[in-house]
Formats: structure tokens, sequence, C-alpha cells
């Protein structure tokens, strides 16, 4: 055997040792805990055979507590670049049999590698987190790796889409890399995040709670908000993740692709002029509009189990990508609260570093009010999303459907706020306030000094009247320019798709400045 062909073989030797991480038994143990291998996401994830792997053989440079007796090539985690439907991503995925995943410093270098390579090349970089935290053995070294990557992280931060995948652990500081990307997705029963786990909770608290109670993604995904999807397999996180970027742009100076789609463009939907009941407080399901309107009647939401008065998510219009938030009157009666603001501002602040256009659906009756709100800073928390779609220069469309009354109306992509097409359906009230509120306000002494019961309800309609005829109705906003169009219900569809053509040269700045000051 020459030297060459000698030299060849231990390649390929030592690349399938590294393709085994941790080795046989350990990934054994991963198969039997319901969870795929580091490179087994990859494969499902990526095109076949557009894998291109870099670092391979780094090891860790530790010589604490007998880290030198023990290496394994690729330390721990798989990074490189691959395609999607043909189009680039760079990708790192952590590799649970390899000292539990931990991060070292030269894992992090490698992490950090993919991430530069991902923003100089304008390409989504998606993590898939699998680790039981920082190596403790390298003590500063590996908090030094984290801040290196959290580094990465924001610097990417509306310049490239960053996805982040929790397929098992992700514990203490390293939750904060996903905290900082675009979009984190969670699988149940396998995956959780927190900052403190539950040993150290109960130490500190008293309090007993379980690792799927205190950071799995049912909870994270309904009540603190941290996960965007939460999903049932491995498999099917790794199809969200897939479908996700189908409407993504791969950078922050790109379009998203447009899709082929033979729906209509002027089709129309005789059921919406129909699906507003009489009854100003009677519910119905914003969905049902939603995919009327867009391209065969496809929508991908967000954040779907969390503030759920409130819809945000994506889908195509003519075959071109749209962020959607609406409001959802069958939840809370569609009214603004802490939750619903956040989540609406995160993502129309997502939808403009990214030149996804915005179509906006209005019901919204105000505010939640009480001291819970109040005391939780709801006045900032409203002030987010407010300054989101103040700040956004992508083609912003709003239809209102039926309520948008006082602050709620101007934070719902008003005309005021740039919003560049305002449509109102026949049904829409714009105004301070309902009618039964404004008449208690405006008439009060009259129904005070009123002597029977009888004087008092006359009033009250009376001036209720009143009220309806002026602003229960879309006109008076029209009538001021305020709103551009009314418009048939049924053709929903095809008017905000010819307003969206009409914007696609839309060239909108804003002021030169450092950063903004957004309300935190």
């Amino acid at each position: 055997m020459s030297i060459q062909t000698e030299n060849i073989s231990k390649l390929v030797e030592r690349r399938n040792n590294a393709k085994m991480g941790g080795g046989q038994k350990r990934i054994d143990a991963q198969h039997e805990k319901g969870k795929y291998t580091a490179r087994e996401r990859i494969a499902m994830l990526l095109d076949k055979g557009s894998f291109e792997e870099y670092d391979m053989f780094v090891q860790h440079r530790c010589t604490n507590f007998g880290m030198e007796k023990s290496h394994y090539d690729g330390d721990g985690v798989v990074t490189g670049c691959g395609t999607i439907n043909g189009r680039l991503v760079y990708i790192y995925a952590q590799d649970f049999t390899v000292s539990g995943g931990s991060l070292s410093i030269t894992m992090a270098q490698k992490i950090c590698k993919v991430m530069d390579m991902a923003i100089q090349n304008g390409a989504p970089c998606i993590g898939l987190n699998d680790s039981g935290g920082a190596r403790i053995q390298e003590g500063i070294d590996a908090l030094a790796g984290y801040g290196e990557l959290f580094e990465r992280n924001i610097l990417a931060s509306g310049v490239i889409p960053q996805i982040s995948g929790i397929f098992g652990p992700c514990a203490g500081g390293a939750v904060y890399s996903p905290a900082l990307t675009d979009f984190t997705l969670m699988v149940k029963n396998t995956s959780y995040m927190f900052l403190t786990g539950p040993a150290v909770v109960k130490s500190v608290t008293g309090e007993q709670v379980t690792q799927e109670e205190l950071g799995g993604a049912s909870v994270h995904a309904s009540k603190s908000g941290v996960a965007h999807f939460a999903a049932d397999t491995e498999e099917d996180g790794i199809l969200k993740i897939k479908t996700l970027l189908s409407f993504l742009p791969q950078n922050n100076l790109e379009e998203a692709p447009k899709v082929p789609t033979e729906d209509s463009v002027s089709r129309v939907d005789d059921l919406l002029n129909e699906i507003i009941p009489d009854n100003p407080n009677k519910p119905y399901d914003m969905y049902y509009i939603i995919r009327s309107i867009v391209d065969d009647h496809n929508f991908f939401e967000v954040h779907q189990d969390y503030a759920k008065n409130i819809i945000v998510g994506f889908a195509h219009m003519n075959g071109r990508s749209v962020g959607i938030v609406a409001n959802q009157p069958k939840i809370l009666a569609g009214v603004l609260d802490i939750n619903a603001s956040r989540k609406a501002a995160r993502f129309v602040r997502f939808c403009d570093a990214f030149n996804i256009p915005l179509v906006t659906l209005v019901d919204v009756p105000g505010f939640l009010c009480g001291t819970q709100q109040e005391y939780g800073a709801i006045i900032v928390n409203g002030a987010k999303l407010l300054y989101a779609y103040g700040e956004a220069t992508v083609p912003k469309v709003t239809v209102t459907l039926r309520k948008s009354y006082g602050g709620a109306h101007i934070v719902m992509s008003c005309k005021q706020l740039r919003g560049d097409i305002n449509y109102a359906w026949p049904s829409a009230n714009i105004a301070v306030m309902g009618a039964d509120g404004a008449v208690n306000v405006l008439y009060s002494k009259d129904m005070k000094t009123a002597e029977e019961p009888e004087e008092k309800k006359r009033i009250f309609e009376e001036k209720k009247k009143e009220y309806d005829d002026l602003f229960s109705n879309p006109y008076q906003a029209a009538q001021k320019g305020y709103i551009d169009d009314v418009i048939e219900p049924r053709n929903t569809r095809f008017r905000v798709i010819r307003a969206l053509e009409q914007l696609q040269g839309k060239r909108q700045e804003i002021p030169a400045k450092k950063h903004d000051n957004l309300p935190l």
C-alpha cells in the first residue's frame, strides 16, 4: 500500500469515527429517548447530498479535570452549510452524544465561524440546540464562548433570518442565543428551556416543579411566549422550519421568493358579506377571513398558542409573501393586552426588517383595562406595537372590519402611522369608544337629572342613535381621508392584492440615526 493510499484510508476512517460522535452506545441512548442525533437532524432538514461540513476535526484544548484524556473530533457540534429547497442556509447542530453537547470555547468558535459566513454571504442561519449548557471544566473559556456566540446573534439580527430549534435541553446562559434569534421552535416532551433547573428552584424558593412544567415546549409556547412553535415530534419540527423558510428572504437586501399559484387574484367569497354579526358584541372567527383572502387558503401561523386575542403569521398573496396581523374577536373580544401587543410588535418588526409587506385586519375594541395590565406596563407594551407600525417602511395595507376604537385604533396600523392603503368594510366603526360608553360620558348629567327611568332610557337610546349615525360606520373617517376606500367584503382579496401590487416599488426611509430607542 502506498503512503498516499494509506493516508486516504486514515482520512476515511477518521471521518467515519467523527460521524459517530460519542459512539454507538450514546447514539442508542439518544434514540431510546425518542431523539435523533445531530447528523440525523441535519439530514432531515437539508436537501439530500447538499451538506458541506466544516471543522469536522476540531478538538477541545482543555486540560482541566482530566479532559486531556478524552477527545472527540468535532467537539460536540456539527457545523456547515447546505440547501433547503435549493436555497443556501448555514447550520449548526449540537451533538448530545459528545459531553452532553456542552459548549467549549472551540465548539463556540465552530458555531461563530458559520454564523460569520452566514452574515457575509447573506443566508439564513439555523441552530439546532441539544446541550447541557456550558462545559464546566472549561470555566471562563466556556462563558467567553457564549459571549462570542451572543454577539454574533446580535450582529446578525435584522441582516439574516435566524432560527433556533430546541431539540433537547437548553439551560442556563445557553437560552439567550435562541432568545436573540428571530424564531424559536421546541419539541414537546423532549425539549426544555430555563435559566435555572428544578433543583435550583426548589433550593432557592422551595417550589417543586418538573422540567416540563418549568420550561417545556407547551409552557413556552402558551405562557411565556419564548417559543414561537411547539412541534409534536422532531420530524414535525423539521417540517415547520422548512415551511417557515419558504416565506422568508435570504437576507435583508432581498425579497422572499415568489411562489406560483393558480388561485385567482379576483376570487371572491360571498360569505364575507355576511360574516360580521348584527350584534356588535357577538364574536366571529378571524381565521376564516384570513384563509379566505390568502393564496390557496394557506396560512402559516406564528405564536399560535400565545396571546390568542391577536393572530400573526405568514401567507402568500398572488404568490408574494406577506405578514398577517389580525385581532381575534373570539378571544377576549380581540382586545389588545400586554402579551398581544408584544407578540404583534415583534412580528411587525421582523417583517419590516426583511422586506415582507404587512396586511392588518382590524377588529379591536380597545386595550384591556385593570390593575394587572397597568402594573404590568400595558402603556409601554402597547407603545411597542405603536412604535413597530410607525417605524415600518414596508408596504402596509390595513382593512378595518368592525370595531376600531380609541388608542387601539391608532396602534393597529392607522393612516397616521404611515399606513399606505387603509380600507374599511361597511360594518366598520371607527371612533374614540363604543356608543354605550360614549353616551354615558357625554350625557351623564342629562341622565342623572332625568326623574323617571323611562326618561333616562329615552335619552340614552336617542343619544346612542345619534352617536351611531355619526360614528358607527366608516364614512366619517372616509370623508376625512383617513380611510382610502370602503370596500365590499367579498372583494377583499382582490383589493388587498391590487394594493400590494401598487406598493411594490415603495421607497420610504426613516431619519438617519445610530439606532432607535424602542420602548422596552
